[in-house]
């Protein structure tokens, strides 16, 4: 699904990711491409048995909001929570942590 998103400059932080076309709610956006690292950096995720990985692929400029529009699940599948229009920027809650 990459050709449904590009990177663009973003107002909210550097770049960001953003709709080329319409996504229906439920679309799965992408998996995640990761490996595995001992620091964290800007795109690393915390997994849930503690250890860290970076996201390698576009999908790492999705930028946090409090009113998201895509998720990440445990599997680093990405799916849209709403209809999200053409060039819109993807949006994801990381947590309390980053508000």
């Amino acid at each position: 699904m990459a050709e449904c998103y590009r990177v663009q400059k973003s107002a909210i932080h550097g770049k960001g990711l953003f709709a080329r076309a319409n996504i229906v709610a439920g679309a799965v956006l992408g998996n995640c491409a990761t490996r595995p690292v001992s620091e964290a950096g800007l795109h690393t995720l915390t997994l849930p048995d503690g250890s860290l990985a970076d996201v390698v692929c576009s999908l790492k400029y999705i930028n946090h909001s409090k009113y998201p529009n895509v998720i990440y699940y445990d599997d680093f599948s990405v799916v849209a929570l709403r209809d999200i229009a053409a060039g819109e920027e993807l949006l994801h809650d990381y947590g309390d942590e980053w508000s």
